[in-house]
């Protein structure tokens, strides 16, 4: 179900600025790079049922469409101040904005970075509600939390800076109203729990959806593509990113066949290109518009010459379908994460073949956590054993000191 996508609610960085708090974040990251440094999803095949899923615990939520951002809490001459970072590695600033400590609704927390998405709730009667959406959480208060579990990682945001920010809200609830968006934990269930995130969550959710998010709870937070995070679409909504590029014809001149001119007036051929790296771009295919999608494209009234597009793949016609411009990002997509979008599309998965597997998802998952309360168990009766013989082995060493010195009992 596609929704509207928010624009960020905030005051861009001038570029010398957001270089500095760039250096910043990576410093609270222990990174040379100050690329963004959000993890990205690798696109769901089937072999990822058998080789992930079954094998590991896995968290899911539905994938929201709506704008993927890190928030970054800092100061600001002492102030607080509250950073949306986009795809783009912009940042920009936000307004209104207070994260409390747990004993000092006054304080505030700082050098915190977490992952999520900002996505606009439809209230019905023409009203909307943006709200931030926390999926991961990589530093709080300058602790670094990337090389911890998925759980213990958003367990450190719940405890310290959400359930103090939740505390803030009920107690002052006529001050929300000016938040420029409200801050939520997306709805994460185990991995099994599919029939009931398909049921009953996604039918009740108020924002729009376009698939699954599968993501490792036992991995560590992974900078750029991490291959335990996997992003499941229906096929035919798997889209890719490609540059549009629009080549208008070269026409003779009826009147004087020795001039030519560009014939903007004509349908023109559009070209979709690829990221390979370095500033270079390849052509990959061509952009199928009717005449009529064509004049409604033309109606906007926008530069639609090299910008981002999102597209399918028309299955039937085996040919690349518009599906909205993707402003907030800055490049295409990569030739390889093409290649792998394309693979997907042609080896999917579909939804019926999940839900057939989440009983063996599920008894996979019981079966490692009873391995590992067994393990568990034997550890601690080892452990008993050898306080057991540690003591008994005191004893003795006693008893025997005192037969030397002729000490009775």
């Amino acid at each position: 179900m596609p929704g509207s996508v928010p624009t960020i609610p905030g005051d861009r960085a001038p570029p010398q600025y957001a270089e500095g708090l760039r250096l910043e974040v990576a410093r609270l990251l222990k990174r040379q790079s100050t690329s963004f440094p959000g993890a990205q999803p690798v696109s769901f095949l089937k072999k990822h049922i058998t080789e992930n899923l079954e094998r590991e615990d896995y968290f899911v939520c539905e994938k929201s469409d709506g704008i993927r951002c890190l928030m970054y809490f800092t100061t600001v001459n002492g102030a607080e101040a509250t950073y949306i970072i986009d795809r783009k590695n912009d940042y920009y600033y936000i307004q209104g904005l207070h994260f409390p400590l747990q004993d000092d609704v006054q304080k505030f927390h700082t050098d915190c970075l977490v992952d999520g998405e900002l996505i606009i709730d439809d209230l019905g009667n023409g009203q909307e509600l943006m709200k931030f959406l926390v999926f991961d959480s990589l530093v709080i208060d300058g602790k670094l939390l990337t090389e911890r579990t998925l759980d213990k990682r958003l367990g450190y945001f719940r405890e310290l800076v959400y359930k103090p920010y939740e505390a803030l809200c009920k107690q002052f609830p006529e001050e929300v109203q000016y938040f420029p968006f409200l801050i939520e934990f997306k709805n994460m269930q185990v991995a099994y729990a599919l029939p009931q995130l398909w049921n009953e969550i996604i039918p009740n959710l108020k924002h729009g959806t376009d698939g699954l998010i599968f993501t490792s709870r036992l991995m560590p937070y992974v900078f750029g593509t991490d291959e335990k995070i996997l992003k499941w679409k229906p096929a035919d909504e798997n889209s890719i990113d490609f540059r549009l590029t629009l080549h208008f014809p070269i026409v003779t001149d009826e009147e004087d066949q020795t001039e030519s001119y560009i014939d903007y007036d004509a349908q023109p051929t559009t070209i979709l290109s690829v990221y390979c790296g370095d500033k270079t771009y390849k052509p990959y295919g061509e952009l199928y518009l009717t005449p009529e999608e064509w004049e409604k494209l033309k109606a906007l009234n926008e530069p639609l010459d090299e910008r981002i597009v999102e597209c399918v793949l028309d299955m039937e016609r085996n040919a690349w379908r518009y599906l909205r411009f993707r402003d907030d990002k800055p490049t295409p997509n990569h030739i390889s994460i093409v290649e792998k979008i394309v693979m997907s599309v042609k080896d999917g998965v579909t939804k019926q073949e999940l839900l057939d597997a989440h009983l063996r998802i599920r008894e996979s998952w019981k079966r490692r956590n009873r391995q590992e309360e067994d393990a568990r168990r034997a550890r601690e009766r080892e452990r008993e054993r050898r306080n057991t013989d540690d003591s008994a082995g005191v004893g003795s060493y006693r008893a025997g000191e005192k037969r030397k010195l002729g000490v009775e009992n």
